[in-house]
């Protein structure tokens, strides 16, 4: 979790940095630093400072500080939380930020926003033509789902089939989770049940519950048959004779026909060594096998659901890409919405760094952690370019003010405004990062 973390920050701060860095070039602007981390205690600049790599290059300097908590690039004339309006006495210079068009500002704001977008998109898009969509056909949950726990409270029972979503058929069974459904208004499902039709509504205040799911995070999942494809080497199944391509049929004097009714059966009884029908070769065979105490015998089953995949030519995934990239901005933008109209819990909404870590998991699966790091990229993209002074938005909104009205706020006041945005931000963090985990080991 650690490594893929501190490796997807490393890719998205020192691009979004990039971005801000590029532009200041283009303009002649001088860049003093160019940081991926703080190489101090954010945001006091003079504390704990030191890098873990620093190098200097013509007028900058390089470096990897050790507060993994964001970056920055120190461009020469502007104020922010390496500098004040103390460090800008004196009329500005040409190769200061302070000395060049406000436009010519407004994009070396924009640049990390946009290296953000720019990544999110090359990501998804190089998913989708390296990947493919993989896709489960809506008629493979032939048997019905298996829900979990919020599955249940929202009304799923083992068997249900789902058969419409918002009173219309679907084709694929990963319409069940689209963020339009689980975030729409009014939305429900249809289930066949004992050969009657019911809809589930989905409450307003659902995103707070799934927030709070330690459960496999899917609502249902398809229910399905299977088979052993592997024995575990040395492992309980191998000792009491199971083999590959065995049916099982009874655990216990129990019938077992899903995965799920030989999880419940073994979980029934752990540590217990139980008599064990199979199918080999046609013929029923009992073994006795013992059951450790997770309820596990030691095999690997093989799905009997179908998948299948679309592949996508270079030009067919870029516009794929880019409708993936901007619906995790429409995502998050309902979101924001659903908590503005208090339909959804601001505080259980908001996440860090043990969050996100969480997220990718303790498996190193290289589908899995791009997938998460381009929508990170765009999410960043988003959070940034939020009205909030000490954020890219906040200065994009002053730059903005300058150009329409033609007349630049003061630097005294940039520098207020810049303090209270880093004590917004500050809380925040102090929030995410140490009161929410703390309230958790109390609940």
């Amino acid at each position: 979790m650690i490594g893929q973390l501190v490796l997807a920050l490393s890719i998205l701060v020192g691009l979004h940095e990039f971005g801000h860095f590029a532009f200041a070039k283009l303009f002649k602007i001088r860049v003093d630093k160019f940081y991926i981390f703080f190489d101090f205690l954010f945001p006091m600049p003079t504390v704990a400072n030191f890098a873990l790599v620093k190098k200097k290059i013509g007028e900058t300097e390089y470096g990897i500080g050790w507060f993994p908590l964001g970056g920055y690039v120190q461009i020469h004339g502007m104020i922010d939380e390496t500098q004040d309006a103390s460090a800008l006495a004196g009329p500005p210079q040409p190769d200061e930020f302070r000395g060049k068009p406000a436009w010519q500002r407004l994009l070396v704001m924009l640049g990390g926003i946009l290296m953000n977008v720019l990544l999110g998109i090359t990501i998804f898009t190089a998913m989708t033509a390296h990947y493919g969509d993989t896709f489960l056909p809506a008629s493979e949950a032939r048997y019905g789902v298996l829900p979990n726990g919020l599955g249940r409270e929202l009304g799923f029972r083992t068997g249900d089939k789902i058969v419409k979503i918002n009173g219309r058929p679907f084709a694929e069974f990963d319409d069940v989770y689209k963020p339009d459904v689980l975030m729409g208004d009014n939305s429900y499902y249809t289930v066949e049940r004992n050969g009657q039709l019911e809809d589930l509504k989905i409450p307003s205040n659902f995103l707070d519950k799934f927030g709070k799911q330690t459960e496999d995070s899917l609502l249902v999942r398809p229910r399905e048959t299977f088979a052993v494809e592997r024995v575990v080497a040395g492992g309980n199944a191998a000792k009491g004779g199971l083999l590959v391509g065995d049916a099982i049929t009874t655990v216990a004097g129990r019938p077992v026909q899903f995965f799920d009714e030989l999880q419940a059966a073994l979980l029934a009884h752990k540590k217990e060594t139980v008599p064990v029908v199979v199918q080999r070769s046609g013929q029923p065979l009992t073994l006795n096998i013992a059951v450790d105490g997770a309820g596990h015998i030691g095999f690997e089953r093989k799905s009997t659901l179908h998948v299948g995949t679309r592949h996508y030519s270079l030009a067919q995934s870029l516009p794929l890409g880019v409708h993936k990239a901007f619906g995790v901005i429409s995502l998050q933008a309902h979101a924001f919405a659903k908590i503005g109209r208090g339909e959804l819990s601001a505080s259980e909404s908001l996440g860090g760094p043990v969050e996100i870590a969480q997220q990718f998991g303790g498996t190193w699966d290289w589908q899995h952690f791009w997938g998460l790091a381009g929508g990170l990229s765009m999410v960043l993209a988003l959070m940034n370019l939020l009205p909030i002074p000490a954020l890219d938005g906040g200065h994009v909104v002053f730059l903005l003010y300058e150009m329409v009205l033609r007349r630049k706020p003061s630097d005294a006041f940039l520098e207020g405004a810049q303090r209270v945005g880093t004590v917004l931000i500050l809380a925040l963090m102090a929030y995410v990062i140490v009161f929410k985990q703390v309230m958790k080991l109390f609940h």
